[in-house]
C-alpha cells in the first residue's frame, strides 16, 4: 500500500464523497416525497392517477437505472430538453426509487388494521385526516425496515451516475486506476467513501426503528 500516494489523491475522494452524498440525499429525499403520494394514489385507487402509479411502479422497477439515466441525458436533448449529469442522476434516482419506496409505505399500510381506520372514521375523523393521525403514523412504523433496505440500496446506486461524467466515487476510482495503476490504493479509498455514507444510516436504522415503534404503540 503506497501511503504517499494514499495522501495525494485523498482530497479527490473527498470531493467525490461529497458528490455521492449530494446525489444520495436528493435522491432518497425526493424518492420518499413521490414514492409516498404514489402510495396514496395506489392505496386509495384515486381514479386516473392509481392506473398511471401502477403503470409506472411495473416501469420502473422492471428496467435498468442506466437506461433510464441514457434516457434523461442523451433522449431529452431530441427533444429540446438539455440537463446536467448530476440533475439526471438526481432524476434518475427519484424515478427508480420512489416506486420502491411507494411499494414499502404501502406493504406499510397494509400491515394496519382495518379496523383502525373504521374507527378514526367512526369518531368523526375526514379520510385525510384518519390517514395522517391514525393509519400513517402505525403504517410508518412497520416500513421503515423497507425504507432503510431501499435507501441502502440507492446510495449504492449512484455508482451507476459516473456513465454521465459525473465525479462521484467509482467514476474517480476508475479514472485513476487507469491514471496511475494504483488498484488497492483506489479501491481502499473507493471502500472508505462508501463505508462513511453506509455506515450512519446501518448504525441509525435500528434507534429509528425503536423511536417509531415506541411512538406507534407506546413501547
Amino acid at each position: 500500500m503506497d501511503f504517499s500516494y494514499l495522501r495525494e489523491v485523498l482530497p479527490q475522494y473527498v470531493a467525490a464523497t461529497w458528490q455521492t452524498l449530494q446525489l444520495s440525499l436528493w435522491g432518497v429525499a425526493l424518492s420518499l416525497v413521490f414514492g409516498l403520494l404514489v402510495c396514496i394514489a395506489v392505496v386509495y385507487r384515486l381514479p386516473f392517477f392509481a392506473p398511471v402509479c401502477r403503470a409506472y411502479i411495473e416501469l420502473s422497477r422492471n428496467t435498468p437505472l442506466l437506461v433510464q439515466l441514457f434516457f434523461l441525458y442523451y433522449g431529452l436533448p431530441k427533444f429540446g430538453i438539455r440537463l446536467s449529469g448530476f440533475a439526471c442522476g438526481v432524476i434518475g434516482l427519484t424515478f427508480l426509487g420512489a416506486a420502491y419506496m411507494a411499494e414499502a409505505f404501502r406493504g406499510g399500510i397494509a400491515a394496519v388494521s382495518r379496523v383502525q381506520g373504521e374507527a378514526a372514521l367512526a369518531v368523526g375523523l375526514t379520510p385525510a385526516q384518519a390517514f395522517l393521525y391514525v393509519i400513517f403514523p402505525q403504517s410508518l412504523a412497520a416500513s421503515i425496515p423497507a425504507l432503510v433496505a431501499n435507501t441502502l440500496f440507492l446510495i449504492k446506486e449512484t455508482s451507476v451516475v459516473g456513465v454521465l461524467a459525473v465525479v462521484e466515487l467509482l467514476n474517480v476510482s476508475k479514472e485513476l486506476i487507469g491514471l496511475d495503476y494504483k488498484t488497492n490504493e483506489a479501491l481502499f479509498l473507493l471502500v472508505l467513501g462508501y463505508a462513511s455514507i453506509l455506515l450512519p444510516v446501518i448504525v441509525a436504522a435500528p434507534w429509528l426503528e425503536r423511536r417509531v415503534r415506541r411512538a406507534a404503540y407506546g413501547r
